[in-house]
């Protein structure tokens, strides 16, 4: 079944996001990975299928494998376990839902990143820093950094990029405590994830985490780990100095740049044989991380 809209009439939605929709159940949140795919700001209209319930089941994963250095939102994903006015939706629901805590999100995207790439490589080929952090000079495209870095983003409002935030504005925005907690549990949970992925032969070239206040405690929250919010690279190709075979959505990007698309809409349809192949690369993300098929 591909699921690209939920219409839950029971509880309110809360948002909408690119992929997500968020549900509010009063305590607790319903959060569904639909299988919408968006690229440069846009969604685009031909869904990966299975893709919802990917990006969940990585999360749920990593959301275990990382409990012990911060707790997380996530409550179950068990559909059985929903409140009663679920029921009727359980198939939509299977597998690709998660009900959670609801958490006062900060508002800071926390992006790790251990690799040159992306956004860090341009911003190191025209300062030799990655959002003000002076790196070494001849570092090339793909290079492992000398150090894993913490590079904070401000969570702009849907629709908008966000911008890249120093450290110094990250405690601005939610005092010097939470502040150095977001970069140490960021780091922290990053080092653990890639030293598992790389033991699967996936290079964890960069991250972004989301967390959220409960009762005081910060936790983790949204999705961790998934090919849309992490940059996967397969070890066994891994070549510096040059674009890495990847497993997350820079396939999809690749081919509309591909296109000389502006940008703007109409939106391009993906072709069949594009979607058969980014369904593959997600699909064998999770089975090298996870050792299950779906």
């Amino acid at each position: 079944m591909i699921v690209t809209e939920t219409n839950i009439k029971e509880f309110p939605l809360l948002t909408k996001g690119k992929v997500r929709d968020v549900y509010d159940l009063g305590d607790e949140l319903l959060i569904v990975a639909s299988d919408r795919i968006s690229a440069f700001d846009f969604v685009l209209p031909t869904p990966i299928p299975d893709k919802g319930k990917i990006l969940t089941q990585i999360s749920v994963f990593f959301f275990d494998l990382t409990k012990e250095i911060i707790p997380n939102h996530l409550i179950t994903t068990d559909v059985a376990k929903f409140p009663q006015e679920l029921a009727s939706y359980s198939a939509i629901l299977k597998d690709r839902s998660m009900l959670v805590k609801k958490a006062k999100r900060l508002d800071v995207e926390c992006v790790v990143r251990g690799y040159l790439a992306g956004s860090g490589l341009k911003d190191y080929r025209r300062t030799q820093s990655v959002c003000g952090i002076k790196l070494p000079a001849g570092l090339v495209e793909g290079d492992r950094l000398p150090a894993d870095i913490f590079t904070p983003s401000s969570k702009a409002e849907q629709g908008l990029h966000d911008e890249n935030i120093t450290e110094q504005e990250v405690e601005k925005l939610v005092g010097k405590k939470l502040a150095g907690e977001l970069r140490e549990k960021s780091l922290s949970v990053y080092k653990k994830a890639s030293d598992y992925a790389r033991g699967k032969g996936i290079i964890l070239a960069d991250t972004k985490f989301e967390f959220g206040l409960v009762g005081g405690q910060m936790i983790l929250i949204d999705e961790v780990f998934t090919p849309d919010s992490s940059r996967f690279w397969d070890l066994a190709e891994y070549q510096p100095g040059k674009p890495q075979p990847s497993f997350d959505k820079q396939f999809v990007r690749d081919y509309l740049e591909s296109l000389h698309w502006s940008k703007q809409p109409p939106v391009p349809v993906l072709p069949e044989d594009i979607v058969h192949k980014t369904r593959e690369k997600y699909l064998e993300a999770y089975k090298r991380l996870t050792g299950k098929e779906l």
